[in-house]
């Protein structure tokens, strides 16, 4: 009992970006605009977030963790932009959109690290984000943050509301004065700030350094926690428990004699498995916004 109650922490720093990421992409969904790049996103998220604490931790100290979280957020909020102004003010296919950024992301990071430290990944810093009360990281404080904070927005404020009438019925919510094009706007940015803060968490607590997999899947585990979630807080915040423990398990299982026999590739693909294994599962229940994925044009029917 005691060798699992230890494992707790390495879970929930796991659990923790793919939560936060899946908490922009639901935010973002319920708006009407769907976002396959929150792979991307985190990538974006997690160089910056690498880069900066690698050059102001001789700076700041301690505090750089925090300055590079926020680089990290707000780097993943500028790249969000693309696809806003994409699939919003152009009506473009928003899969292609998200595809694109996805693309792009590993381009850009190993090509700024190539400018910066003159080799395809960030130099090796100092992760100032360790465990601390009750030896839990902050990033799982961080994320519950973050869904609390999106379940008080989407549910007892009025703009979670019109957020959530632009994703269902957007010809009905431009009827009664929203601006839809505002709302998708604020939600696709409100997805990247959190993909590249979950990029950074992910970054900061995991590794010494940012690599080109440093991501790894992390953000397509989030769309898939998004729909196995069925779009709501609850669901998410248990979907990404399911998956980070899954991700957990496929580390530590290594260490486990009885498990010691069986090949390393076999956990590492487990989580992937119980990804698709779900969305198969759960692929006739449509429980997603009905005007996801949808352009919006004014005075269409």
């Amino acid at each position: 009992m005691e060798s699992i109650l230890g494992k707790i922490p390495t879970i929930l720093m796991l659990v923790s970006p793919i939560l936060i990421t899946a908490t922009g992409g639901m935010i973002c969904e319920r708006s009407g605009v769907v976002n396959i790049a929150l792979e991307g996103l985190m990538v974006f998220g997690a160089f910056a977030a690498a880069a900066a604490q690698y050059f102001l931790f001789p700076v700041l100290g301690s505090g750089a963790v925090w300055v590079s979280l926020l680089i990290g957020a707000i780097i993943g909020m500028v790249f969000s932009s693309i696809h806003a102004f994409a699939s919003i003010s152009l009506n473009a296919d928003q899969t292609v959109s998200g595809t694109g950024i996805n693309l792009l992301a590993n381009g850009v990071t190993i090509f700024l690290s190539q400018i910066l430290f003159h080799q395809d990944r960030t130099k090796q810093f100092q992760k100032g984000m360790e465990a601390g009360l009750g030896d839990i990281y902050p990033t799982a404080y961080i994320a519950l943050a973050v869904i609390l904070l999106t379940w008080f927005v989407l549910y007892l404020r009025p703009f979670g509301l019109r957020l959530r009438s632009c994703g269902e019925n957007p010809q009905a919510a431009a009827s009664v004065g929203i601006n839809v094009k505002k709302i998708r706007y604020i939600a696709v940015l409100s997805s990247g700030f959190l993909g590249g803060l979950a990029g950074g968490c992910l970054v900061l607590t995991t590794n010494t350094q940012f690599t080109s997999t440093a991501v790894n899947g992390h953000g397509f585990i989030a769309l898939a926690v998004v729909s196995f979630g069925r779009w709501r807080p609850i669901g998410i915040t248990g979907a990404s428990l399911l998956f980070g423990t899954a991700l957990a398990f496929s580390i530590i299982a290594g260490g486990i004699p009885t498990f010691r026999v069986v090949p390393t590739e076999i956990f590492n693909i487990i989580p992937y498995a119980i990804t698709l294994l779900t969305l198969v599962i759960f692929s006739g229940k449509n429980y997603a916004p009905l005007a996801a994925g949808r352009p919006y044009e004014k005075g269409a029917s």
